[in-house]
């Protein structure tokens, strides 16, 4: 499609132009506030919360976190959420809200349903360009405007209740796509409408060598098991023997890190990767330049961010929040602390704690990383185990070994006063307890508790390395397979007890 590869390459340098000039900041997240306010103010909940009290103060943000407590999806959803699916117009946003997004949640856990609004999808929308815009500066060839993008997500099938839309996000944006946009997405409106995420799975390997792919974009698990399976079927040496002009692949919802090997493994040349925090609750941010660690916070695009320190002041030890919380602008906070995302939205969503954690990177560039999740850490006997502290030791245990492992997972055994790791590797040699030796060392090493609690209370590590193909078994045997579900890294007591059930029968 010569044509819509030159529009392409114009729409971008001219996005990339614009977009370069822009310096946003602290003053933009407060212009949000005040227009998330200004919206809502007569909505019922508005009302409840004085937003118009709040919009005559001089310290608007001061009044808006005093007013409106911090709250979680089930607190939200029983206090005000549950009426808007009812169909009850000026609930929490103007007008009626139509669509909801089912959120994957964590294995094991029921879905939760997000309202979707006209000016959410919008902020998609645009934002969707503007990261469109970052390919002009990859300075790829010319023959890359030409080609597809592959976006590997859930159903685009939507399910029509009485009083509302819901399915996954990826079906509800479909729906509001452009039509200018629709002839280069792959896989296709009826590919992309299956549920049946193995019977999509063999369809895009049968139609790959009539599709040329530029850009791949999803979950690095179902992605690379996607390309990984192409080059099986095909006897090829690389993914590029068949889309030749891959050179992006936009990536999110987990650490990459463990994923690269694998991904070098099926390439014959470099692919470009750009990371994106893409939510059912919103487009929070995405990375700006390939060379940058972080991903840049998007401050003006309906959604006022604040950020809770993850630590014992404001968290028990099993991740809620306390009632002494204190919650912190993009004005606030530090380099190197983990923190707590609360975000109030353009769909409704009011000083919403969606469970994320991450951390800045660079404060003056709002530049951050995702570094897991508030209920995914270890806190046996006082260890306080973050996700980032298990992804750190599994790469360097990687660098020790010259192994990695794309997939794992970690409980923590209460019977036996220990953490159990179940590692997802192929055939190998190596002996398990040679790689927990080393981990635990490593552990130590990064955290403190962790060192003193092994030292004093928590018992010696235990660990199974298991082939990768067990995961994604397991995650078909609980309805979770496909698109963008994710093994959780860290099981909960009951995730626990399905994961061994699974395990000890496989």
């Amino acid at each position: 499609m010569p044509l819509i590869g030159r529009l392409l390459k114009t729409t971008t340098a001219v996005s990339y132009r614009k977009n370069a000039k822009k310096t946003l900041g602290y003053k933009h997240q407060l212009d949000v506030l005040s227009y998330l306010l200004s919206r809502a103010k007569s909505t019922k909940f508005g009302i409840a919360h004085r937003f118009q009290q709040i919009l005559n103060t001089s310290n608007q943000l001061s009044k808006f976190q005093k007013n409106i407590p911090v709250t979680s999806y089930d607190e939200f959803y029983e206090k005000w959420l549950k009426y808007s699916l009812h169909g009850e117009k000026d609930n929490t946003w103007r007008g009626r809200i139509k669509y909801y997004a089912l959120s994957s949640g964590t294995t094991g856990s029921p879905s939760k349903r997000i309202p979707i609004t006209n000016e959410m999808i919008r902020s998609f929308q645009k934002t969707s360009i503007r990261q469109l815009s970052l390919l002009h500066g990859l300075d790829l060839p010319q023959s890359f405007f030409n080609t597809s993008l592959l976006a590997i997500g859930g159903s685009t099938k939507l399910n029509y209740k009485e009083t509302h839309v819901e399915g996954d996000l990826s079906g509800i944006l479909k729906k509001h796509t452009s039509f200018i946009v629709s002839p280069f997405a792959k896989p296709g409106p009826r590919i992309s409408g299956m549920t049946d995420w193995n019977k999509k799975l063999d369809i895009m390997v049968k139609k790959a060598p009539k599709w040329d792919i530029g850009i791949i974009a999803g979950i690095p698990s179902w992605c690379l098991l996607l390309m990984e399976r192409i080059v099986e079927h095909y006897e090829l040496e690389t993914i590029h023997d068949i889309w030749p002009n891959l050179h992006v692949y936009v990536h999110g919802g987990v650490f990459m890190d463990p994923y690269i090997e694998r991904l070098n493994k099926i390439s014959k040349h470099k692919i470009n990767l750009l990371d994106t925090y893409l939510a059912s609750e919103g487009y929070f941010g995405y990375q700006n330049e390939g060379h940058r660690r972080g991903m840049k916070l998007l401050m003006n695009n309906g959604i006022f961010f604040e950020f809770i320190p993850f630590n014992s002041e404001y968290f028990d030890e099993y991740g809620k929040i306390k009632p002494n919380a204190e919650a912190y602008t993009v004005s606030q906070v530090k380099e190197g602390v983990d923190y707590a995302i609360v975000i109030s939205t353009n769909a409704g969503l009011w000083r919403y704690l969606i469970g994320d954690l991450v951390r800045f990177v660079d404060t003056e560039e709002y530049e951050i990383i995702i570094t897991g999740r508030i209920r995914q850490f270890l806190s046996l006997c006082g260890e306080h185990l973050s996700l980032g502290n298990i992804n750190q030791g599994l790469l360097e245990v990687g660098k020790e070994f010259n192994l990695q492992f794309s997939e794992f997972t970690i409980y923590a055994d209460l019977e036996n006063q220990c953490h159990s790791w179940f590692l997802g590797a192929p055939n190998t040699d190596l002996s398990p307890d040679v790689v927990m030796e080393y981990l635990d060392k490593v552990l130590c090493s990064l955290n403190d508790d962790y060192k003193s609690a092994r030292k004093y209370s928590l018992g010696k590590p235990k660990i199974k390395i298991i082939p990768p193909e067990t995961f994604y078994g397991y995650m078909q045997s609980v309805g979770k397979i496909g698109s963008q579900n994710k093994m959780p890294r860290v099981l909960n007591t009951d995730q626990a007890k399905l994961w061994l059930k699974y395990v000890n029968e496989a």
